[in-house]
């Protein structure tokens, strides 16, 4: 029975409610050791009425393996993985070493969980449950949080239980020590004497295991009340009931808590004379439960307390025994380990396997187990050169694992011991990916010069490929950087494959500051290249496909973006979608005009940003949706999108953006003087050649003519005229000329803008301005008739501000305006459901569309049927007869 935990069994019941009538949900239950953790799992799992479980515990000595708690946790239903999407399977059987890795990323096993729980949830819903989840290795715990994140509509529940907070984003249910009724309840079943209940009651300080767990351990003798750590009293209370076990038991049990299985724990035993028949007594006193296939502690505790009460000589003889009892190739990594903690001293023989077993676990996308296993090898390595490189592999595998400090730190250590210019290079690379993720510009840029000069002796694809990415950190740093940088590029020998990105960057740079290009291809030959050069180089390729828009030449980003995204999805590269979202949502903005396919995609990017952890899309992405807040003038989610940006710790990465979505809440409200500032200070400032900087130069002019100060303007928009090569870019040019030259030029300028296009939005904004120049020069029925068209497309972009401004504006020359058109039957829809509608419209199936967009089919199903109602349809077969396209 759980005494004082009603609040806390109510949440698990509203969850098992959710489950069982076919939602989903996560749940992290958090505490200390003894605090009710896995009382509450029991609870979920013995109230879960019509709901299948699946609930291991995962083991602290398994924690440096690539996704054994995984297949602990899914070993009873992988004989549904042929059920999965072909790409999934493959990452899952990969990541369990059921077959050869493939190299997809590691994400991509958190989707295939997601779906093979997905799977087993269509004969019932489920409840998955983790105990002790701290122990996880690092890749089981990202892909089960991935999981987590994208429930829906699946009937899954998965509760963690974890002393430690290391599952962001997820439901907590925090644990604390019981109240003193409930603490006294607990005790009602113990015979004590008045002086020793008071005691324990004091020693508990309400933790439940304590309370159940003390009053033997303080009836004993040489106890001294607070001496300990909770923590460790309870061990000391377990380690009590455990040395009155014969000693060939508790060897026995030593084994089991160092081991897994109770096939290999009887073998290991036999080293120690041990068998089967020793394990009784302690299956006896309930300490353990048996069955064929292991040897289960009555709680997690008790596990570690075996553990660290044995004498270091005894555990370092288990560890081997169990080495030795590990055969074949299956078990290949968990002898490596067991022979790594069997060994003090070095031993090159170890740190071999150890070495092999860091591979196996990095082909798995398990950096995080990899680097510590590299790090373990280093530490058993006599030979200073040897170790300086095991050091140094474990730094890079840090980084792939995004543990920045842990990557820097070893990447310092290896650096007091390496002598080889190339692995020094790695280093200082290392350390400079460090600080650029942190926002240290400046320092990660001088790094990754030093790691391209160190390089450049004897690698050259390795200089060039550092030259490359210091024009990224130069890029955030300034234009002496930058300048620095497009020297180097146009100094080096760039026939290597990622040379053709090193042209593309430099064509970019000379095109936007002035250099002399006339040596260059064109820009879309340039680009072109780039794509055939970097053919197997998937993240350069994406770069590559973002460098287009810094100049303006959308089309080559959107077609780049479109057929990578396409890939992406397809194969299942979570990882780099986010990247490829967000230069995707910015192509059909800028090209297209299409606003609400551009929300659709950044909402989409976002997404994956959240449950993959990469905060540097999560601001960029967020930045961009402020942006389109702004011109809507949802004034609610601009300040919340604002916000959430400027939060980050990449403050520069999201302000630019952030600072013209702002600029253009304040154009849209009418405070030009604000708006004016901000985007002065935009246009002006270190970064005036970044994306938002350049293209918001139009909205800078309108701000200082209307604010009648047109000179703020004129040295941007010098800029912008020699940036503006593109159509759109010229038609804005033209708008701009006309607010900032005399009236007699005025209607020229605005009527070449009109004629040359542009996106819609912004168009609309040339025929506002038209209009009410027209107005001003007491010609209202032309002016109506711009005012009007512009009045047309805000509303039927959803742009209230400048609707609410153009109709004002209408109304001031006599005409009528028109009442609010409907927008569309797509306005209505979520940005999902969007997705979903158009994917299904192309009949394909819920299990299809699943795999492109990471959910699982039963949340495409329950998206589709709350869509069908906006669209005025009643089953999936009229989809293919609406216009489902963007109509901007």
């Amino acid at each position: 029975m759980l005494y004082g935990r009603d609040a806390e069994t109510s949440v698990i019941d509203e969850l098992l409610a959710r489950v069982g009538s076919g939602g989903s949900g996560a749940l992290v239950v958090s505490g200390e050791p003894g605090i009710g953790k896995t009382a509450l799992l029991d609870y979920a799992a013995n109230n879960a009425e019509g709901i299948q479980v699946i609930r291991k515990v995962a083991i602290r000595s398994e924690s440096d393996l690539a996704f054994a708690g995984l297949h602990l946790l899914l070993h009873p239903v992988l004989d549904r993985m042929g059920a999965l999407p072909e790409p999934q399977r493959r990452a899952l059987e990969g990541a369990f070493g059921l077959a050869h890795p493939d190299g997809a990323g590691r994400l991509l096993v958190g989707l295939a969980v997601l779906s093979l729980l997905a799977e087993v949830a269509e004969d019932g819903p489920v409840l998955c449950m983790v105990d002790d989840a701290q122990w996880l290795d690092r890749s089981s715990r990202e892909a089960l949080v991935f999981a987590a994140r994208r429930l829906d509509a699946e009937g899954i529940a998965l509760i963690m239980a974890t002393r430690e907070d290391h599952l962001p984003g997820l439901p907590e249910l925090r644990l604390r020590g019981l109240s003193t009724a409930a603490s006294v309840a607990v005790l009602d079943s113990v015979r004590l004497a008045p002086a020793l209940r008071y005691r324990v009651l004091a020693e508990a300080q309400g933790n439940p295991l304590a309370l159940i767990e003390l009053p033997a351990m303080l009836r004993g003798d040489g106890y001294r009340p607070g001496a300990l750590p909770l923590s460790s009293r309870l061990q000391t209370a377990f380690h009590h009931q455990v040395d009155h076990l014969p000693d060939a038991t508790q060897t026995l049990l030593l084994v089991a808590a160092a081991g897994e299985g109770l096939d290999e724990v009887l073998a290991a035993g036999v080293r120690f004379d041990a068998g089967a028949a020793d394990l009784l007594p302690a299956e006896k006193t309930g300490l353990v439960t048996i069955n064929e296939r292991a040897v289960t502690f009555r709680h997690p505790l008790i596990r570690e307390a075996v553990y660290q009460r044995a004498p270091l000589s005894l555990r370092l003889a288990v560890h081997d025994a169990l080495a030795e009892a590990l055969t074949g190739d299956h078990n290949a990594d968990r002898r490596a380990w067991h022979l790594a903690a069997a060994t003090v001293g070095p031993d090159e023989r170890v740190a071999a396997e150890l070495e092999r077993t860091a591979v196996r676990a990095a082909d798995r996308r398990g950096h995080a187990a990899a680097a510590t296993a590299y790090e373990r090898a280093a530490e058993l390595t006599g030979d200073g050169d040897a170790r300086g490189r095991r050091l140094t592999l474990a730094a890079e595998a840090a980084m792939e694992a995004g543990e920045l400090d842990r990557a820097r730190t070893l990447a310092e250590d290896a650096g007091r011991q390496v002598t080889d210019l190339l692995l020094r290079s790695r280093l200082a690379h290392v350390r400079a990916t460090a600080h650029f993720w942190r926002g240290a510009y400046g320092e990660a840029h001088r790094l990754i010069i030093m790691a391209a000069d160190l390089a450049g002796e004897v690698a050259l694809g390795q200089a060039v490929r550092m030259l490359v990415q210091a024009f990224q950190t130069a890029w955030y740093v300034g234009e002496p950087e930058l300048d620095e940088v497009a020297d180097r590029l146009s100094a080096v020998d760039l026939d290597v494959p990622v040379g053709a990105l090193a042209r593309l960057e430099f064509s970019v740079f000379a095109r936007l500051f002035g250099r002399d290009a006339a040596d260059l291809p064109p820009f879309g030959e340039a680009v072109a290249r780039a794509q055939v050069a970097l053919a197997s180089q998937r993240r350069e390729l994406v770069l590559a496909c973002g460098i287009p828009l810094l100049v303006g030449a959308d089309a080559y980003t959107l077609e780049a973006a479109t057929r990578l995204a396409a890939e992406c999805r397809a194969e299942g590269r979570i990882g780099v979608l986010p990247m490829v979202l967000f230069f995707l949502a910015q192509a059909e903005l800028f090209h297209n005009g299409r606003h609400q396919d551009a929300t659709a995609t950044a909402v989409t990017g976002l997404g994956i940003a959240e449950d993959t952890g990469q905060h540097q899309w999560v601001i960029h992405l967020k930045s961009f949706l402020a942006y389109l807040s702004a011109v809507q003038g949802d004034e609610k989610r601009f300040r919340q999108l604002t916000t959430d940006a400027l939060s980050g710790t990449m403050p520069m990465r999201g302000a630019l953006w952030v600072d013209w979505a702002h600029g253009v809440f304040d154009l849209g409200a009418g405070r030009v003087d604000a708006a004016l500032t901000r985007l002065e200070a935009l246009t002006q400032g270190p970064g005036w050649y970044h994306v938002s900087a350049m293209r918001c130069v139009p909205d800078l002019v309108e701000a200082a003519v209307r604010c009648g100060e047109p000179g703020r303007a004129r040295h941007a928009f010098a800029r912008y005229e020699r940036w503006a090569r593109q159509p759109f870019a010229r038609a804005l040019a033209e708008r701009c000329r006309a607010l900032l030259g005399s009236d007699a030029e005025a209607e020229e300028h605005y009527l070449a803008a009109l004629r040359t296009g542009g996106p819609s939005f912004e168009h609309a904004r040339t025929s506002l301005l038209y209009g009410e120049w027209l107005r001003r020069s007491r010609r209202r029925a032309a002016a109506a008739g711009q005012l009007r068209l512009a009045l047309e497309t805000f509303e039927r972009l959803g742009a209230k501000p400048w609707a609410d401004r153009a109709r004002g504006e209408l109304e001031a020359t006599g005409a009528k305006a028109p009442g609010t058109p409907a927008r569309g039957i797509l306005a209505e829809l979520t940005p999902q459901e969007l997705q979903i509608v158009r994917l299904a419209a192309q009949d394909l199936s819920n299990k299809d569309i699943a795999a492109q967009l990471f959910l699982s089919p039963r949340t495409v199903g329950y998206h589709l049927y709350k869509a069908y109602p906006k669209l005025g349809v009643a089953s999936r077969g009229e989809l293919a007869t609406l216009d489902l396209t963007d109509p901007a």
